[in-house]
């Protein structure tokens, strides 16, 4: 069989929206009081950005300022009912033209490149790319393994700038600055610390879109994400049969996720929020909630989003598959 190649970044549709940016200290307020409704201990607090290369972190710059943008690439349309193979996506060109060249971090959540792993698997994404076009990858693949069904985590190569059918970034210029810190412990209530937000949010700023992303870590506790199959050889039409066919795991700490969340769909047909972590320890994948209310800990460092931009959105869609 002949290797898929990438489709032509420059015949892909474009599109972008501008996002309602609010002041940081706006956010700050927003983020504290829907999170203190969810969580016994909270702390909300614009802060300068740490040092997002330390090995705490793992990202492939220090920080998440210098024109923040969200990037939404394909969709789960191209997955489900059945998988559109063609769909391989040049994430560094994506990145490259969305930002008009320059120096660029993007960290998010996607399908990974299947041609490298001769299967499907999550990818984990977390790029640099220099001025003069240099990528360095962080990025992650997980995928489910043999007869046991165990969660393989691999490091995906420099020389591979490919996703699949899917893909949410968060792409900056990976520059030090402000940053809305966020340490939250001890759920209360039902909602997942994504949507959370997310909802707060969308409460407080209604029909203006607003958008954010960077990195989160599960520092205590455990979550429970999902990693995909192989590829579906019978069509996959529902939640039911979605969540039959994905390999769900409950996952320990410690787990730094990377992706986006916005209000609204914004006439792209966006998908709403979107996390998938890496560890340390051979643990990776889609981000759903935290299975230890009691002794969950969350740290969080966030960027607004001054627009998006959406590329190849399918012309025929779907709801289901964005949870």
């Amino acid at each position: 069989m002949a290797p898929i190649k990438a489709l032509n970044t420059e015949e892909l549709l474009f599109e972008e929206k501008t996002l309602y940016q609010p002041p940081l200290e706006e956010l700050r307020e927003v983020i504290q009081s829907t999170l203190a409704k969810n969580f016994e201990n909270v702390s909300v607090e614009v802060t300068a950005c740490p040092d997002l290369k330390s090995a705490e972190y793992g990202l492939m710059d220090s920080g998440l300022g210098g024109s923040p943008m969200l990037l939404e690439v394909g969709g789960p349309p191209y997955l489900l009912p059945l998988v559109q193979r063609d769909k391989l996506y040049n994430v560094k060109e994506i990145c490259q033209k969305s930002m008009n060249g320059g120096k660029i971090l993007a960290v998010g959540a996607g399908a990974g490149p299947h041609p490298l792993r001769s299967s499907n698997c999550e990818g984990i994404y977390n790029m640099s790319i220099s001025s003069d076009g240099q990528l360095k990858n962080g990025s992650y693949t997980a995928k489910v393994s043999g007869l046991e069904e165990s969660c393989v985590l691999e490091s995906i190569p420099d020389t591979e700038p490919r996703c699949a059918l899917l893909l949410n970034l968060f792409v900056c210029r990976g520059e030090p600055g402000s940053v809305i810190k966020i340490t939250c412990k001890k759920r209360t209530g039902h909602l997942n610390f994504i949507e959370c937000i997310r909802q707060g949010l969308l409460q407080k700023y209604g029909e203006k879109c607003v958008g954010m992303g960077g990195i989160f870590k599960i520092n205590q506790g455990k979550a429970y994400q999902h990693v995909m199959r192989d590829f579906s050889k019978t069509p996959i039409n529902n939640e039911k049969e979605l969540n039959q066919w994905l390999k769900f795991f409950e996952m320990p700490a410690t787990l730094n996720a990377l992706g986006v969340l916005i209000t609204h769909e914004n006439d792209l047909d966006l998908r709403l929020q979107h996390f998938h972590s890496f560890s340390t320890s051979n643990w990776g994948g889609h981000y759903h909630y935290d299975t230890t209310p009691e002794t969950v800990e969350y740290e969080a460092y966030f960027n607004v989003a001054e627009r998006i931009v959406r590329v190849d959105k399918p012309l025929e869609t779907h709801k289901f598959g964005r949870d």
